[in-house]
């Protein structure tokens, strides 16, 4: 199976389960750029379980649409444990969401350090009131990239609440 075959049938299995628990999903976006939710409402009946979603690309964005704390931004700096967790509450929070999906990393090909190189993302997941991060090391050009944290993160989520039911 493609990548992409594979976004859309775990685009379509998150769908399943939020229609079955009667749950709604927010995604607060970073190096993904709204990727996820377009994967997410890619599927028919989405309306059902998605009512907003934030692309926050800048420091500026994840302070205002997710609540991410300045002092967190400046001690860890935005691809990080601490920011992705504080975007998944802060997401699900504004949003009224019970699920929400978070992701930030250096999708390239510049902006990496020894730190944080190249294809490190991290990602937050919110399930009802727990928190739930993970980084991860891609390879690949930035599209690349991009579209494997896509997928990393439906597939966690996915995997994350059938641990949660």
């Amino acid at each position: 199976m493609d990548l992409h075959q594979e976004i859309t049938t775990l685009a379509a299995q998150v769908g399943a389960i939020l229609t079955d628990k009667r749950w709604t999903i927010t995604t607060v976006e970073s190096c993904t750029g709204g990727g996820i939710s377009y994967a997410l409402t890619d599927t028919p009946g989405s309306s059902a379980y998605i009512e907003q979603c934030f692309v926050t690309y800048s420091n500026e964005a994840k302070m205002a649409l997710a609540d991410v704390s300045a002092a967190s931004l400046q001690q860890y700096g935005a691809v990080s444990q601490a920011v992705v967790e504080e975007m998944a509450q802060g997401g699900a929070k504004r949003a009224n969401a019970q699920v929400a999906i978070a992701v930030s990393g250096v999708a390239g090909p510049t902006g990496g350090s020894p730190e944080k190189p190249v294809g490190l993302v991290w990602f937050g997941w919110q399930i009802g009131t727990d928190t739930y991060s993970q980084a991860q090391q891609f390879s690949g050009n930035r599209a690349e990239v991009r579209s494997q944290a896509i997928a990393f993160a439906l597939k966690n989520l996915v995997e994350l609440v059938k641990v949660k039911i």
